[in-house]
């Protein structure tokens, strides 16, 4: 007989072998990590769109905070 861990490596053969509820609840504890890391659920601009206002558009930044410059003291 095959084992999962044969096909999918055994990261994935445990998480196969979770019901769909448990399944439901490590996706949730997922979502809480991505968002406390600063993750962000805002979809990304299409540039693409009809719909897409260029003046509307600004870039992120990849913390979800304002924007931070980096000032060099010294020398290099």
């Amino acid at each position: 007989m095959i084992q999962a861990e044969e096909l999918v490596g055994a990261e994935w053969a445990e998480w196969y072998r979770l019901t769909p509820i448990q399944r439901w609840h490590e996706s949730q504890k997922l979502w809480r990590t991505y968002l406390t890391l600063g993750g962000s659920l805002d979809s990304e601009s299409d540039t693409q769109s009809p719909f897409f206002d260029a003046r509307k558009a600004r870039p992120r930044s990849a913390h979800g905070r304002p924007g931070v410059r980096v000032l060099r003291r010294g020398r290099i």
